[in-house]
């Protein structure tokens, strides 16, 4: 085409203007829109906050306070401002209780004569719940102990319950979605149940199917403290007496007489078949000490403000928790439970994606909330707080993008989604993820509730379209029996530490998705919904 050499030199500055702004646009966009991590930087900040100087990060400690101004101070230097209730910081108060197993006792009680109970190998006690001194009542089989009225389905049907323990043994129906049973096994979903129905203690027993960790290794924490906020407007528990957590290999003993056997049961809750209900032969006594003292510890907030006048006042949540187990029971010898992958590690990922906005100078719509929360192991108490307190208008959080644990231990071929199903959020994931060459799936092991088990559920609950994404991967395979090998070894262990092959690859992977997701969702003109099928809706406010 030929074009009039005067007409082209009038249109010349209007031409270059508009080039070098479609460059400069072009530029911003990739620079933001299409990261490159290769998980050193992540690595980095794991080997500060998984130091042993952290001394495991244990909620209220000097090291969980030391970690938490690691983060501050990164955050300071990424540009990213203040938003919390004092500076940086959200106080959280909490109640710390802890069981004098010396002065306590537990038993089952068989037409009249008491059977002991050894703590630590039979059975121990769930300081999650405010123990009564003493309680002495009967025992009931409920089966799964759930009440779901979306399903019609309620496994205290029929059953007198008032002034009695309820035993279940956790999971779910088969026919049940994953999202909805997770829900309904909750602690605040059950204590309500069990309230409803008239009990005064439950007594938990394990999933065979969904067991983490080995028995061995979960009764060394038994002593540990446990906490609850201290704001009595956060007591779900508040009229349970008794909370016990049995053995898989004394359950037997809980079934004696009544006709069925545990292994009869756990086969049928493997399969997520229906259980039967009904009354035990024996009942249980138990006397308890608790020791109790005042904690105090924080969430650290920070945000990078939006730019667009109509949506900077909008904010996507990056969630992660920072706290760990601390100093415990000692496994071949070491004492110390770092917590690099749970959850240094989705600490050091929003610090990665602070740090990379920040160089990209990024100019999003919304602005994006990065909330690193404490007491996650305590019950997802920190989350809890800041979701039901939080230094930002409610209605102003649009979304939440939890990070915990995501396990790069192999390859990023499939990526977990927990809530894909339930809110666009999902719908975006998968478009993000499709772009990087990677599957998605939703949760592949239901039994394991991991949908309520983080941060994200906290902001469920205030009806905020969440999720959470893991390094994925499909039931059976290699990469299967690799993550549950690193559960059964390493989750919750001293030998989450340092000293852990990762795959750094897999982790920088991860971190594109999860940053690719973040200005997809901060630059949508549409907030996040859930879906019209979806439970959680009706948590929105």
């Amino acid at each position: 085409m030929i074009i009039r050499g005067d007409f082209m030199l009038k249109r010349l500055p209007l031409v270059l203007a508009l080039s070098i702004a479609l460059v400069a646009q072009s530029l911003s966009q990739s620079s933001v829109a299409a990261p490159n991590f290769d998980g050193k930087s992540w690595w980095d900040h794991i080997k500060v906050l998984a130091a042993d100087d952290m001394q495991g990060r244990e909620t209220g400690s000097e090291g969980l306070r030391k970690a938490a101004a690691y983060i501050v101070e990164q955050l300071k230097q990424d540009g990213m401002q203040p938003a919390g209730a004092n500076g940086f910081y959200q106080p959280v108060k909490l109640v710390s209780r802890q069981i004098d197993e010396s002065a306590s006792s537990l038993a089952l009680v068989r037409n009249g004569t008491p059977e002991p109970l050894v703590l630590g190998q039979d059975a121990f006690f769930s300081t999650r719940v405010k123990l009564a001194p003493q309680v002495e009542a009967p025992l009931v089989f409920v089966g799964y102990g759930l009440r779901v009225p979306e399903q019609k389905y309620d496994d205290f049907a029929g059953l007198d319950l008032k002034g009695k323990i309820a035993v279940v043994i956790s999971g779910s129906p088969a026919d049940m979605p994953s999202a909805l049973a997770s829900h309904y096994q909750s602690g605040a979903e059950r204590y309500k149940t069990l309230r409803d129905a008239g009990a005064i203690g439950i007594v938990s027993i394990p999933n065979p199917a969904s067991i983490d960790i080995p028995w061995s290794r979960v009764t060394l924490s038994r002593k540990n403290p446990s906490m609850a906020l201290a704001d009595p407007q956060f007591d779900d528990s508040k009229g349970i007496e008794l909370a016990v957590v049995f053995n898989t290999a004394s359950a037997d003993k809980l079934f004696q007489g009544s006709g069925h056997t545990f292994e009869e049961l756990a086969a049928l809750a493997k399969d997520r078949k229906p259980l039967p209900r009904f009354a035990l032969t024996a009942g249980m006594t138990a006397r308890t000490k608790v020791v109790e003292h005042n904690v105090e510890s924080a969430n650290v907030i920070a945000k990078l403000p939006g730019t667009d006048p109509k949506l900077k006042d909008q904010y996507v949540v990056l969630s992660s928790h920072m706290d760990h187990l601390g100093i415990g029971e000692p496994i071949n010898g070491d004492n110390l439970y770092n917590g690099a992958m749970d959850n240094a590690s989705g600490c050091a990922l929003n610090l990665d994606i602070a740090n990379s906005l920040h160089r990209a100078h990024a100019k999003l719509a919304r602005s994006v909330l990065f909330v690193f929360v404490t007491a996650e192991e305590k019950g997802l108490l920190g989350s809890r707080y800041f979701a039901s307190n939080p230094t930002v208008p409610a209605n102003s959080i649009v979304a939440d993008i939890n990070t915990d644990m995501f396990l790069p231990i192999f390859p990023l071929k499939i990526l977990t989604v927990y809530g894909l199903a339930e809110s666009d959020l999902g719908d975006m994931v998968q478009e993000v993820a499709q772009t990087e060459g990677i599957a998605v799936q939703p949760d592949p092991e239901p039994l394991r509730n991991a949908f309520i088990r983080s941060d994200q559920y906290s902001f469920i609950r205030q009806g905020i379209p969440s999720l959470a994404m893991k390094v994925g991967f499909k039931p059976g395979s290699p990469e299967a029996a690799t993550a549950k090998q690193w559960l059964t070894d390493r989750y919750h262990a001293p030998s989450d530490d340092l000293n852990q092959p990762v795959d750094l690859v897999a982790a920088g992977k991860f971190e594109d998705i999860v940053q690719l997701l973040t200005v997809k969702v901060a630059d949508n003109p549409q907030r996040p919904q859930w879906k019209a099928d979806s439970f959680f809706r009706r948590f929105v406010k």
